[in-house]
């Protein structure tokens, strides 16, 4: 593991604190809106602010502090993204998707509020993704950053990697290449992405968010990989939410794939990749290595 210190941990939780701040601000002033239906406003805050690690938010400002800015500069494009997150979760919980009940250990958006009006919670937190977006580039960067999430969140990504993953698997071996390809769009993109709008909110130059892109691919498909073994180890106590729907409904798991141990070491390896795509940004990137670290302890290993 990377010597964060005790530092790293404590200064990530004054960010998180910051990220809730804004968002339920957000929220507040949705509700305040001539136009936005109450309950829509309800949903919609139920969906956003019921817990969550705030990963996303929380890269784009340990990307912007690692490129030698202040990290609130990349406070508000973070929070975009944790909206876009937000939505596709409340979508994934739908019947028609991974039909669960529970979320964060509360009941998913759509058993609180009913199916339609749980769509359009996820619709509207998508809409105001990119607006809030906007809002946060009010210059010439804003048609990058626009274009870097929409790709980010779109059929070649985000929803891209979701389709191939509830298309109808047997069960049969398949190459783990394919597995990984599901793993990037669906997870690793949006983490790119908020390392990348954190790069750019902080006027970094190209080479500095190549490397931050790459640390992300690296570290969005180590946390799935993570993700999925938690599948097999994890208990729905901690987790606060079902641990086997994935494998009853033979989701493409990593562990089903290639096991627990191949699946650890495959996490392990793609962890010390973004480590290496670090080094350049030396001390100054010590954020981003605490957040390596809690995807390694989420490894088990």
């Amino acid at each position: 593991m990377s010597e964060t210190g005790e530092a790293g941990p404590a200064r990530l939780e004054a960010w998180r604190e910051r990220v809730e701040g804004c968002l339920a601000g957000w929220m507040d002033a949705l509700a305040a809106r001539p136009g936005c239906p109450p309950d829509l406003a309800e949903a919609m805050r139920y969906a956003l602010l019921g817990g969550g690690k705030r990963l996303r938010p929380l890269l784009a400002m340990a990307a912007a502090e690692a490129t030698g800015a202040e990290p609130g500069l990349a406070l508000e494009a973070g929070c975009a993204l944790e909206l876009v997150h937000a939505y596709s979760l409340v979508h994934d919980d739908l019947p028609a998707m991974d039909d669960d009940d529970l979320r964060r250990g509360q009941p998913t958006c759509h058993r609180r509020f009913g199916e339609a009006l749980a769509i359009l919670a996820g619709d509207g937190l998508l809409s105001l993704a990119f607006e809030a977006l906007a809002r946060a580039f009010p210059d010439e960067r804003a048609a990058r950053a626009v274009g870097l999430l929409a790709a980010a969140a779109g059929p070649a990504g985000m929803v891209g990697g979701q389709a191939d993953d509830v298309r109808p698997w047997d069960g049969r071996a398949l190459p783990l290449a394919e597995v990984e390809s599901i793993h990037l769009r669906k997870t690793a993109c949006l983490l790119v992405a908020a390392l990348e709008l954190g790069a750019l909110a902080a006027r970094a130059g190209e080479p500095a968010l190549l490397a931050l892109g790459r640390a992300g691919r690296a570290l969005g498909l180590a946390f799935q990989v993570a993700d999925d073994v938690l599948s097999f180890t994890g208990d729905e106590a901690s987790l606060g939410r079902p641990t086997t729907s994935d494998q009853a409904r033979l989701r493409r798991l990593h562990p089903l794939l290639a096991g627990l141990p191949a699946s650890r070491a495959r996490g392990q390896a793609l962890l010390a990749e973004a480590r290496a795509a670090l080094l350049p940004f030396g001390e100054r990137a010590q954020a981003l290595l605490s957040i390596v670290d809690r995807v390694q302890a989420r490894l088990g290993a």
